[in-house]
């Protein structure tokens, strides 16, 4: 029977709708308006953190700064890390910047050369009478018999005495005389300076001009004092020149004196430095004279800092 063309074109669409019900969805993926594919963003890996007593050199870092900002002498912090160029130091790389602590060197106890043994108990040694009778097993009662009456008319056969040893006396067990523990030696310690609160320290204004700026925490990490080129600059207190150089940028010709284990003062813009590294200072001598180097005038830029930190000098100067 033949269709007719109306029923053809019926089944024509119904096929074409079943092929396409059954192809798979095609999967869809984000791109961006240039047509790559946009990767999911990546999490940024946490910042690293030093291990106490240590720093991580930051871009721009210098050696002579990271002392300065933890109250440390450069070639110290040199000496700790095993730098051979101060100079040379890597953005990343974590620096120790607090005094290594003196490692007690412990000497091992000898042992004692005694050997312990353990006391071996004796045999047990089966008791004997003095008269050499043994009583013991007792004999069991028998039925009357000829044969048993002609057993005990028979002389006993001679004892055989058993030799018994005397029981040895358990010893006492010798113990290895406790020597007393040798306590460790400790390697002596480098000399340091004693720590102080600023307090005990007798501190003299470094210059004789008037403040032309106070300190601030964020601006200002001293004072600054004007003068003329070529006006002294004193030690503020006794130390010892841990620097004096151009090294730091911002201060110009510098003279950075340790005072203790917790204060440095800090002498900026000179015009000529007058002190060596390692120098000892005493409170009112002249450690340079007054300049402008790295700055927009001649002034003497002042510092006190405590472990490091700024500290405002006018809690620690005497009045005027």
């Amino acid at each position: 029977m033949m269709l007719s063309r109306s029923s053809l074109s019926s089944l024509f669409i119904v096929l074409t709708l079943a092929a396409c019900a059954t192809k798979a969805p095609v999967p869809v993926t984000e791109r961006s308006r240039s047509g790559a594919v946009t990767a999911p963003a990546e999490t940024a890996a946490p910042p690293r953190v030093a291990r106490p007593g240590h720093y991580i050199v930051k871009p721009g870092d210098t050696l002579i700064r990271i002392a300065l900002d933890h109250g440390q002498n450069y070639r110290d912090i040199a000496a700790w890390n095993g730098l051979e160029n101060p100079n040379l130091i890597e953005v990343g790389q974590e620096l120790r910047v607090v005094r290594p602590e003196a490692q007690a060197a412990s000497r091992p106890v000898a042992s004692s050369a005694a050997e312990t043994r353990p006391v071996v108990p004796a045999a047990a040694v089966p008791a004997v009478p003095a008269d050499g009778v043994r009583r013991e097993p007792k004999g069991g009662k028998l039925p009357y018999s000829e044969q048993a009456w002609a057993q005990a008319q028979k002389p006993d056969a001679p004892l055989a005495v058993a030799k018994v040893e005397p029981k040895p006396e358990p010893r006492p067990e010798v113990k290895p005389e406790a020597k007393p523990e040798s306590k460790p030696e400790a390697k002596p310690e480098p000399k340091q300076e004693p720590a102080g609160n600023g307090d005990k320290i007798d501190w003299a204004w470094p210059a004789s001009g008037k403040v032309i700026a106070a300190f601030n925490e964020t601006s200002s990490k001293g004072v600054d004092l004007a003068g003329k080129p070529g006006d002294p600059v004193l030690a503020a207190a006794g130390g010892r020149v841990v620097y004096a150089g151009t090294g730091l940028r911002g201060y110009g010709k510098l003279v950075i004196v340790k005072h203790d284990n917790s204060f440095l003062s800090a002498y900026a813009h000179n015009q000529s430095l007058l002190v060596k590294e390692g120098q000892a200072v005493s409170k009112g001598q002249k450690i340079a004279e007054l300049g402008d180097t790295d700055s927009d005038r001649p002034k003497l830029h002042f510092e006190i800092r405590r472990q490091g930190k700024p500290v405002d000098p006018s809690k620690y100067l005497p009045p005027r």
